[in-house]
C-alpha cells in the first residue's frame, strides 16, 4: 500500500475510529448532491477521499470506510422512510427506525463490498484504479438496483441530472453516467500521484467526461412524431392521512371529473397514481361518466384505480393499475414492480398476523405481466406508463420503446411528506426522459407534478400539498437512443470485463 508521512495521510492508521467517522460524515454530506439541493459539482469532492483511502489502504480497511459512507449516504438520503412507515403507515417508532435503519444497513453492505473489491484489485497500484474503482463501483451500484427486489435510489448518475456529465445519459444510461463520474474522480488521484504519460492521461481523464458529455448533450438521439399533445395534469393534493376517510371518496372524485371538464380543450388528462381512492368495480358507473365524458370531448383520460380481478383467481385479485378510457377501448396498465414491505410482504403467516395486530399494512397487491400492450390514446399516440418507484428501473420500461412515444408516470409521494423523497423522485423521472429521448407526463397525489422534456428538462412543475391543474403541450417522439435499443448491458458488460479481468490476474499473480 501507499504510504505517506504526513499525519493527515496517516489518520486511516493511527486513528481508525476518527477516519471511519469522517467516511460517515462523508457520505451524509453526498445528499446534497441529488435533488432538491442538486449540488452535483461536489460529488467529486466527497467521493474522492474515500477512493484514496480504497487506493492506500488494505481491502478490510476499505471496505470499512466504504460501508460508512454508505451509512451517512442511505441514513441522510432516504430518511423519509420512517415517515412513510411512522406518520403515514401508522406503525410505532421503534419499527419505523428499524426499518430504516436496517435498509440504510444493507444498502452500506453493497458499497462496503465496492470499497474491499477497489483496494483489492488496485493494490495500491493508483494507476489500475483508473478502470477498477468505476467499474467496480457501478457494477456494485447495478448489483443494489435488482438483488432482494433491488433499491436503485441515489444511484450516484442521478446526482448529475443537471451537469454535462448527464450527456452520457441516452447513450450509456445512468449507470453510464455514474461510471463518468467515478472514471473523471479517480483520474484526479491518478494525475496526483503519478509522472509522466500516466500523469498526463490522468489529467485528460479529469477534463474529457465532462467535455464529451456536454458535446452529447448536442444531440438530438429522437425527432418529433406529429403535432403536439394538449396535455393537463390533474393533482387533487389530498394528503395521505385525509385521502382513504369514507366522507373524502365523493369530493375526491368529484374534483378530479370537474377538474377534467374544465378542460375540453385537451386532448389527454392525466391523473394521479390511485387518484380514486376505491376499487375501480365499486365505482363502474362512475368511470362509465369519465369515459363518456371523454369520448364526448375527444379526450383520453388516464387514472390510477385499485382493480379488482376475477381472471386468473376465484378469489380475486388486487391490483395497482391504470386505466385509459375515452379512445376506441378501454384498457389497464398493472403495476409490475411492487413495493417489498409496502405493497406485497414476503413473510411467514405468523408475521402477518403480527404486522395486523401492530396495525401494520399487511395484505399482498398482485404484479402485473413484466410485458403488457401500451395504452393508446383517442389521437392513437401510444403511452408507456409507469407506475410510483417503477421509473426508479429505466431498463424494466425498454420493452415500451420504439413505440411509446410518450411517457407517464404516476406516483403517490405523499406517503412521504415533506422530505426529500418528492424531489429525488422528480429527479429518476428526469433521467428516464434523457434516457429515451421521451416527454414525461408526471401526475401524483400532493406533488411533485410535472411535465418534462425529452432532454430531461423541467417545463413546468406544481406546487406540492395544493390542487393543481396544469396544462401543457406534449410532444410526442420517435426513434431509439443507444440506451434504448441496449439498455444497461453495455456499461454493465464492461465493467463486468474490467473487474474479471483484473481479478483473473491478480489470482494469476498469487
Amino acid at each position: 500500500m501507499v504510504k505517506h508521512k504526513h499525519p493527515l495521510f496517516r489518520v486511516p492508521a493511527d486513528r481508525p475510529a476518527l477516519s471511519r467517522f469522517i467516511a460517515f460524515v462523508l457520505g451524509a454530506a453526498t445528499t446534497v448532491v441529488f435533488a432538491p439541493a442538486g449540488l452535483w459539482l461536489l460529488a467529486p469532492v466527497l467521493v474522492l477521499p474515500l477512493l484514496y483511502i480504497c487506493l492506500t489502504n488494505s481491502p478490510r480497511d476499505a471496505g470499512a470506510h466504504a460501508f460508512w459512507f454508505g451509512l451517512g449516504l442511505f441514513l441522510t438520503g432516504t430518511y423519509w422512510i420512517y415517515i412513510s412507515v411512522h406518520v403515514f403507515g401508522n406503525a410505532a417508532p421503534w419499527i419505523a427506525l428499524l426499518l430504516m435503519i436496517g435498509l440504510a444497513l444493507i444498502m452500506s453492505l453493497f458499497l462496503w463490498s465496492a470499497g474491499w473489491l477497489i483496494s483489492h484489485l488496485s493494490k495500491g497500484e493508483s494507476w489500475l484504479m483508473l478502470l477498477i474503482a468505476p467499474a467496480a463501483w457501478v457494477l456494485i451500484e447495478w448489483l443494489r438496483g435488482w438483488v432482494l427486489t433491488g433499491f436503485p435510489w441515489l444511484a450516484m448518475g442521478y446526482g448529475q441530472i443537471d451537469s454535462p456529465l448527464s450527456g452520457w445519459a441516452p447513450l450509456l444510461g445512468v449507470y453510464g453516467v455514474s461510471f463518468m463520474l467515478l472514471l473523471s474522480t479517480t483520474a484526479i488521484i491518478v494525475a496526483l500521484m503519478t509522472t509522466g504519460t500516466h500523469r498526463i492521461i490522468g489529467v485528460a481523464t479529469i477534463v474529457l467526461p465532462w467535455l464529451l458529455g456536454g458535446l452529447l448533450l448536442l444531440v438530438d438521439w429522437t425527432e418529433p412524431a406529429g403535432k403536439a399533445i394538449r396535455t393537463t395534469i390533474v393533482q387533487a393534493g389530498v394528503s395521505q392521512d385525509k385521502k382513504w376517510q369514507r366522507d373524502q371518496l365523493n369530493p375526491i372524485m368529484d374534483y378530479y371529473l370537474s377538474s377534467t371538464l374544465s378542460v375540453p380543450e385537451s386532448e389527454l388528462v392525466v391523473w394521479p397514481e390511485v387518484a380514486i381512492p376505491a376499487l375501480h368495480d365499486q365505482v363502474k358507473s362512475y368511470i362509465d361518466r369519465v369515459e363518456s365524458d371523454a369520448r364526448r370531448n375527444r379526450q383520453s383520460v388516464v387514472f390510477g384505480i385499485l382493480e379488482r380481478s376475477f381472471e386468473r383467481s376465484v378469489e380475486g385479485r388486487i391490483y395497482n393499475s391504470v386505466f385509459i378510457v375515452g379512445g376506441a377501448e378501454r384498457r389497464a396498465y398493472r403495476k409490475r414492480h411492487l413495493v417489498p414491505f409496502g405493497e406485497y410482504f414476503p413473510v411467514p403467516a405468523s408475521v402477518r398476523q403480527w404486522m395486523k395486530m401492530q396495525n401494520l399494512p399487511h395484505s399482498d397487491l398482485s404484479a402485473g405481466d413484466d410485458v403488457q400492450p401500451l395504452l393508446v390514446a383517442a389521437n392513437g399516440a401510444q403511452l408507456a406508463v409507469a407506475i410510483c418507484y417503477e421509473d426508479a428501473y429505466g431498463a424494466e420500461q425498454l420493452y415500451a420503446l420504439p413505440d411509446a412515444s410518450v411517457l407517464i408516470n404516476v406516483s403517490n409521494d405523499a406517503w412521504f411528506g415533506d422530505s426529500i423523497a418528492p424531489h429525488q423522485h422528480l429527479e429518476i423521472a428526469r433521467m428516464r426522459a434523457l434516457e429515451v429521448g421521451r416527454y414525461v407526463v408526471r401526475s401524483t397525489n400532493t406533488g411533485i407534478s410535472a411535465f418534462i422534456d425529452a432532454d430531461g428538462e423541467i417545463l413546468e412543475s406544481g406546487r406540492q400539498f395544493e390542487a393543481e391543474l396544469m396544462t401543457a403541450d406534449v410532444e410526442p417522439r420517435r426513434g431509439t437512443t443507444p440506451y434504448a435499443g441496449s439498455g444497461n448491458w453495455p456499461i454493465i458488460g464492461f465493467c463486468v470485463a474490467i473487474v474479471g479481468l483484473f481479478w483473473i490476474r491478480n489470482r494469476a499473480s498469487l
